[in-house]
């Protein structure tokens, strides 16, 4: 069996048989108003971590994991910009150190790219988490203008996260889908989730 890197979220690493298998791509689709940002806060407890922040400045996300009351690491913080995101992404990911975890938020610059440059950043990103035994999550925004790229990510991706949210009554309700799962087994139906404070399992019944 493959060595598996935990999330740090319980619900998912028991889910998942104790987390991402090594060397993985992660993709997690959410709506912009979702609050997939908590996912990634979390992700970043279990060991060192690089967040690539493509629209955020960096000191408005260090911002964020200060104020948030949600567990959260201490991660490397770098601002991807400008007319090469591509470069500046790759020069980046060739500094993630051995069995780390790699966040790019959001991946939709990126993926707005010309789509042999993305393609072959997608694969040169397969080879650099293998080669570290590392974990990339790319946090991609299921918005009105999805980019081109988009399913080249999720094509490529090993494992996809599809968390939908929704409001239910008075309720906002939030199910995560594991559809896709290269080294595991995806899962036949979504978690029902909790997102406040931190990522929980939402134990309230469903009101037919």
């Amino acid at each position: 069996m493959n060595e598996r890197l935990p999330t740090g979220i319980d619900v998912l690493d028991r889910t998942l048989s104790g987390g991402i298998p090594a060397g993985s791509i992660v993709a997690l689709v959410a709506a912009p108003a979702s609050q997939s940002e908590l996912l990634l806060y979390e992700l970043t407890v279990p060991r060192e971590t690089l967040y690539l922040t493509t629209e955020r400045s960096a000191e408005a996300v260090r911002d964020a994991f200060e104020r948030t009351d949600a567990p959260a690491g201490t991660p490397d913080i770098e601002q991807v910009t400008g007319e090469a995101p591509l470069d500046g992404a790759g020069r980046l990911v060739e500094t993630l150190p051995r069995k780390s975890t790699l966040i790019v938020d959001p991946v939709d610059p990126l993926e707005r790219c010309e789509p042999a440059r993305y393609r072959r950043f997608m694969n040169a990103l397969q080879t650099a988490m293998v080669n570290t035994g590392s974990v990339a999550v790319l946090h991609c925004l299921s918005g009105c203008s999805t980019p081109s790229g988009r399913d080249r990510t999720e094509y490529m991706a090993d494992v996809v996260f599809s968390l939908e949210t929704r409001v239910a009554g008075e309720s906002i309700e939030n199910r995560l889908a594991v559809p896709k799962f290269r080294g595991g087994r995806a899962l036949s139906e979504t978690i029902k989730l909790e997102l406040g404070d931190r990522v929980r399992v939402d134990t309230s019944r469903d009101i037919a």
